[in-house]
């Protein structure tokens, strides 16, 4: 999964995208990655952050840029400066760009990043059954220019 920085420039079957903001890359079909993004939308008070459903064109084309499974998305992905973050540093790295006290998640990163990882893929993976499947997302007027189509 590890790429250089803006590789997915150099990769045809990824359609170009504004990359001068992180962006975050979610399931919009998953109530538990949808309501992250509506917390992210809420508490992202510098509006850092853009979104994308992974269900669009450009979203699949990036799991498969980056070697996931574009049908079963084990893992949001954050990409920021042109490197994508997957897992328990991509969520980390999420929560912490929302500023103070979300810095705070930070201190996860002292967890041996195995068993962080393995936490991640375990709320992954039984994330459908903690919170169910809906419709994707449809952000509000206000929020719309915050989404990559």
């Amino acid at each position: 999964m590890a790429r250089a920085a803006y590789s997915y420039r150099d990769d045809a079957d990824v359609p170009d995208f504004a990359d001068d903001q992180p962006l975050i890359v979610f399931d919009g079909e998953c109530v538990f990655c949808s309501g992250w993004v509506k917390f992210a939308l809420k508490h992202d008070r510098k509006r850092r952050y853009r979104f994308l459903a992974a269900q669009t064109p450009l979203g699949a084309a990036l799991y498969r840029h980056y070697g996931l499974n574009e049908r079963d998305y084990e893992t949001n992905i954050l990409i920021e400066n042109g490197r994508a973050f997957f897992k328990s540093d991509g969520s980390i790295r999420m929560v912490a760009g929302l500023g103070f006290p979300y810095s705070l998640v930070k201190l996860f990163r002292l967890l041996p990043r195995r068993f962080a990882d393995a936490l991640y893929e375990f709320i992954a993976r039984n994330r459908l059954k903690i919170a169910g499947r809906q419709s994707c997302m449809v952000p509000t007027a206000e929020q719309r220019s915050r989404f990559i189509a």
